[in-house]
């Protein structure tokens, strides 16, 4: 085991990468010796030469047209969007070819070697174009897997998996904590399942669920209610396509209440698909309404960027309300 950051830990499964596979390629905007705008791939372009590890010109449809072909050809294609933000001119490029590589073809060829790997959500005060979480605008397409990390030891073992995955995957890194999330992470490969949530503490009164960044929060929610004398169960999604309704099911039939707490805006954010399923699973065991605590319907702000956030808070207030519902 090693002392790692979220960094480390993203450059550590992307070393072993491409080291077991010298068909491997690591290519972006600044990825090379700059190691992109964050260091995520920093190292790996002076170890595995530059016909491996290079910088793209600055477009993102073009770096995801090229992923395809890449991918299709069975060479694992490792992706980066600089921005979460600026992933919509390569939206045609991953809904409509990515997605549909294999479907189209009856199974006869994929893309299933590609991973894309991009940073989303606030935190660095980078204002409306750097500061986005649109992981629900690609959860409506069916083809693809999402994935989101809550710190370093996740990010390495499920990027792993990702990458190992047979279909195409888009793993969003919470770039809040790329230097602020340190901890225990084996040096050696390992895996973690996709599309399976987990349960990071058990409660009995109210059923917290959150994913990558917005976990911390929901953490330091659950502390406030624990001296309130609510117990609160915390779950990381983990995996929004496809997501684990079996486990957030089992816990709200436990508890009664849930309440869902994501960064992007409230309206037609994934938190609804899951409010909308439970509901459904679960509708004659909830003691409350399900609860969404959730980013504002505007453009991510700079200079009020903590009033947007959903902070513990916003969320200890969801706890009481269901809880005295």
């Amino acid at each position: 085991m090693a002392k790692m950051n979220m960094l480390h830990a993203i450059n550590s499964a992307l070393d072993i990468t491409m080291a077991e596979n010298n068909q491997a390629c690591i290519f972006g905007e600044d990825v090379g010796h700059f190691g992109g705008v964050f260091r995520a791939t920093s190292g790996l372009q002076e170890k595995y030469g530059k016909h491996r590890v290079f910088n793209t010109p600055l477009t993102e449809q073009g770096i995801l047209g090229f992923a395809n072909g890449l991918a299709a050809f069975g060479a694992p294609a490792l992706a980066e969007i600089q921005f979460a933000d600026y992933i919509f001119p390569a939206f045609d490029q991953i809904v409509n070819e990515s997605a549909k590589f294999r479907y189209r073809s009856g199974n006869e060829f994929d893309v299933g070697n590609l991973t894309i790997r991009t940073p989303y959500g606030g935190g660095i005060a980078g204002g409306l174009y750097h500061s986005q979480s649109p992981e629900a605008y690609f959860a409506h397409t069916p083809g693809l897997k999402l994935v989101v990390p809550r710190n370093p030891h996740q990010a390495k073992g499920l990027l792993r998996a990702c990458i190992k995955d047979d279909n195409p995957v888009i793993f969003f890194e919470p770039k809040r904590l790329y230097r602020a999330s340190i901890g225990e992470v084996p040096e050696e490969d390992y895996t973690i399942e996709i599309g399976k949530a987990e349960v990071v503490k058990e409660g009995s009164d109210v059923t917290l669920l959150a994913w990558g960044a917005q976990m911390e929060i929901i953490e330091q929610a659950a502390e406030k209610a624990q001296e309130a004398g609510v117990s609160c169960e915390i779950i990381d999604l983990r995996s929004i396509l496809p997501w684990d309704v079996e486990t957030i099911a089992k816990s709200v039939v436990k508890t009664g209440r849930l309440i869902i707490s994501h960064e992007a805006p409230i309206t037609n954010g994934f938190g609804a698909e899951i409010a909308a399923t439970i509901q459904e699973a679960c509708f004659l065991h909830l003691e409350s309404p399900i609860m969404r605590v959730c980013g504002l319907d505007t453009p991510y702000p700079l200079a009020l960027e903590k009033e947007y956030v959903p902070d513990a808070l916003k969320v200890f207030a969801a706890i009481k309300k269901s809880v005295e519902f």
